[in-house]
């Protein structure tokens, strides 16, 4: 139910999904040409109409957030960018039950809108945007 809610709250723009190798628990490459950007990577996810990550885990220094899913500080000293990079681009890999939605996933999901169908939540470089800054989250705090 939690999905359904996350995946309705931040259905703003959608984008067709490029192909992507996983090895592992990881996507090993980037999935843009250009490098990840932590700013515009942390605007995505405290952007409750983009990445929408507040619905479900606290952030730091955001004071609106959910507490379902596991704080992200310290996720950077826990997972390599390419651990996180599967995680944003498809939980599901990692863990088949979790509500997180598959913000670079367009295949193979349930109760999508028509408008939504065979596109993805993310673009390639939000998806790098949101690694980039989750990478920088090294702390507790």
């Amino acid at each position: 139910m939690l999905s359904g809610c996350a995946a309705a709250c931040i259905a703003a723009a959608v984008f067709a999904q490029p192909a992507f190798e996983v090895l592992g628990d990881a996507i090993p490459a980037p999935l843009a040409a250009e490098p990840g950007d932590a700013a515009r990577g942390r605007s995505v996810v405290v952007n409750r109409d983009q990445g929408g990550c507040t619905l479900c885990h606290e952030v730091p220094g955001e004071t609106r957030f959910g507490n379902v899913a596991p704080p992200l500080a310290g996720v950077g000293a826990k997972l390599s960018t390419g651990q996180l990079r599967l995680r944003v681009a498809d939980s599901t890999r990692v863990k088949p039950d979790t509500p997180m939605p598959a913000y670079y996933r367009s295949e193979g999901l349930r109760r999508v809108a028509r408008a939504y169908r065979g596109k993805t939540i993310l673009s390639a470089q939000q998806v790098e945007d949101v690694v980039a800054y989750l990478a920088t989250l090294k702390g507790t705090k």
